[in-house]
């Protein structure tokens, strides 16, 4: 399994917006091949700030299975509007204990 994360800002005052544009888009992100979880967070301190957690079977299911196809289009074309610049991305594995 690998965690996407994923770090959002979003245009001052876009908050609310982007929020129910991320609940419109979740079904289209979660129903892509080798996605296990998707989770949205909102910073306290810094609210234009949000960061996306997903889980995916693979790197290659996240570019793939979603990035690659007209998913992400979707996804892209009700989220991207609302952001101040372009998101982080990352991928990370978990550390065993």
């Amino acid at each position: 399994m690998v965690l996407e994360v994923a770090l959002i800002d979003v245009l001052p005052g876009h908050e609310d917006a982007f929020a129910a544009a991320y609940a419109e888009g979740h079904p289209v992100l979660a129903g892509a091949t080798g996605c296990r979880s998707v989770r949205m967070t909102r910073g306290i301190e810094s609210p234009t700030r949000f960061v996306l957690l997903v889980e995916w079977d693979s790197v290659e299911a996240h570019e793939q299975n979603f990035r690659a196809t007209e998913r992400f289009e979707r996804w892209r074309a009700l989220i991207g509007p609302h952001f101040a610049g372009p998101p982080v991305v990352e991928h990370f594995l978990d550390v065993p204990a």
